[in-house]
Formats: structure tokens, sequence, C-alpha cells
């Protein structure tokens, strides 16, 4: 009796939708980041993508508890000598709200390429409109 061993492409990919409104920005990225790896599967294989698409909306109206709305930076470098810039919360969530969202999520995802592979299939979107209503995403509720 041999077991037989899946490969990458076996695995049924589910659409998620999270509605990130008056959520809490690190609960949302943990609920993310475990559909994304695919650890709330049976057949989870931390070596193979088994993870799901994850669809964020709403990422305008993210909650950060504390003070992190005046206090958090967020940090990246250009490049050049001395090109380090830092954006704060409150000026990401007016700009870039979805940026938020996605570095969380990033954060918690594995460092190697099959972690950037689980990242491309996150979508996040300030607004509650996305365009991905054909893959009929099922609606996934934070607590």
């Amino acid at each position: 009796m041999s077991t037989t061993f899946p490969s990458g492409k076996d695995f049924p990919r589910n659409w998620h939708v999270i509605d990130a409104a008056d959520n809490v920005l690190g609960r949302i990225a943990t609920k993310a980041a475990m559909l994304l790896m695919g650890k709330n599967k049976a057949n989870y294989t931390p070596f193979l993508d088994t993870g799901d698409h994850v669809v964020v909306i709403n990422a305008k109206k993210v909650r950060l508890t504390g003070n992190k709305e005046n206090q958090k930076l967020y940090r990246r470098h250009t490049g050049y000598p001395g090109g380090l810039i830092e954006v704060g919360a409150a000026k990401m969530r007016s700009t870039r709200p979805d940026r938020m969202i996605e570095e969380a999520i990033k954060g918690m995802l594995p460092k190697n390429k099959l972690g950037k592979q689980m990242y491309r299939k996150l979508k996040v979107y300030a607004d509650d409109k996305h365009p991905h209503q054909a893959q009929k995403p099922v609606e996934l509720a934070i607590q």
C-alpha cells in the first residue's frame, strides 16, 4: 500500500471576503494569513501552497487599538543613501489604506518564495466594492 502525496495543483482554492470595517487590524491580518497559508485545512502541508484566495474590503475603516493611529510608523527605503521614508498611520490611512493591511498580512507570511506566492492571492480594496463577484467569495466574520 502506497501513500498518495498531492501536488500543489490538487488543492481546491476557495475565495473568502473579509470586511475590515470596525475590526482590529491585527485580528484581520492573522485570520487572512491563516487562510492564505491553508492552515485551516486538514491537508495543510508546510512546504506547499494549500491556501485560499482572500479579498479584504473597507480597508480605510480598519480600527487601530491604543494610540497607534498617532504613534505607528510605516518605514520603507528607496535604496539610495539617506533614503529612509517614514509615514505615520494616520497619513497612510488617508493616502494608501490598503497598504496598511497588506503590510500587516505580509509580515505574517513565510519569508521565502512560497510566502510571495501566497501573498499574490491577497486582494485588498479601500472601499466595499471589488471585482471578484464571479468567483463567488464567501463572507467571513471576524470576532
